[in-house]
């Protein structure tokens, strides 16, 4: 078992990250439940998640809303915000995100808003969201045809991760989560890319997922907001996430958009090594996608400032240059990957 505190500036905005086989079998013990609680879930999680908090909480209240990032919208936003003033919650009561990362950002995000705020606790159960999106706060929904576009930084009063919980998991999906604990490797530790190399890197998934959240914790700590050091945990999204929102997310999933954007953003010399592992995870390497609509999709990027945007560059393994550069000057690379 890991506990791995996030300490932020605000005390009150620190928490627990709990890493543990079987947590979720305690929820009662590990979570403040005995109040009114509403839990997310989503179609694709099995609902046994979702009852079990129920079991264990004072008023339990279980939304499940539709599977895929089509829901993480403002119609599913509006209807927690509902369904908490139909059940008398107050500034007491709480939220629980049971699923992967369109649950914990959609019902932190509505925890962030009810009342101004109400504890949020989140527990994922993808590979995906326990490696990147239970740590850190960011909580949004899709707006305008554009990807966390409204949302704001608030952070969890605890998380719970419960490696056994993604045993459901695809093949597929496993790998989509695993690209994630790739990116913070190649940009912060070597040793954690040298796991993926071997053989029997899933008899290693309890120490990818902790090496990942002590790494982003290490980030959060620093920078909070996302005034600089952050923005390098969006190596392989800037086109990424171009790509993804051109493929209109029907073809390509999360992490498999960032596997092939931090092909892009990676050095010649640094290719020939991440390439092999990418193929090893059964992640792509490059996508039948218009370049032109790729661009296009990324000028409409939050993070872009204007024509510019900070772009994460890798030029050796565990190492990153974050970088101010105009978007024109990445075509090249979206070239690259695309046709």
């Amino acid at each position: 078992m890991s506990k791995i505190k996030v300490s932020l500036t605000e005390k009150d905005n620190s928490y627990e990250v709990v890493i543990r086989r079987g947590c979720i079998n305690d929820v009662g013990q590990e979570l403040d439940l005995n109040r009114k609680v509403l839990i997310v879930t989503d179609e694709g999680v099995p609902a046994e998640y979702a009852e079990k908090v129920a079991a264990c909480s004072g008023q339990p209240f279980i939304v499940t809303i539709g599977e895929g990032e089509e829901h993480k919208s403002l119609e599913s936003f509006d209807l927690l915000l509902n369904k908490m003033l139909q059940e008398g919650f107050s500034r007491k009561d709480c939220v629980v995100a049971v699923g992967g990362g369109v649950v914990g950002d959609l019902a932190g995000f509505a925890a962030s808003a009810y009342m101004r705020g109400v504890d949020f606790y989140n527990i994922p159960t993808t590979i995906l969201s326990q490696v990147d999106s239970s740590v850190g706060g960011k909580t949004a929904i899709n707006y305008g045809g554009l990807k966390n576009i409204v949302g704001a930084f608030y952070q969890p009063k605890r998380v719970l991760i419960d490696i056994d919980l993604t045993k459901t998991l695809t093949d597929r999906q496993i790998s989509n989560g695993l690209s994630e604990a790739l990116k913070m490797g190649m940009t912060f530790d070597a040793g954690l890319v040298n796991i993926f190399k071997r053989d029997d890197y899933m008899e290693h998934l309890e120490e990818i997922v902790t090496r990942s959240i002590e790494l982003k914790t290490n980030v959060v700590e620093q920078d909070e907001k996302e005034a600089g050091l952050r923005k390098v945990l969006n190596f392989g999204h800037t086109i990424g996430h171009g790509i993804e929102l051109a493929t209109n997310e029907e073809k390509l999933y999360h992490g498999e958009c960032v596997s092939i954007g931090m092909v892009a953003m990676s050095s010649a010399e640094v290719r020939k090594e991440l390439i092999p592992i990418l193929d090893r995870l059964n992640l792509p390497t490059s996508c039948d996608v218009d370049g032109e609509e790729v661009y296009r999709m990324m000028c409409h990027d939050k993070k872009a400032s204007g024509a510019m945007v900070s772009a994460v560059f890798c030029e050796k393994v565990g190492e990153y240059k974050l970088q101010d550069v105009t978007l024109v000057s990445l075509k090249d690379r979206v070239r690259s990957v695309t046709d």
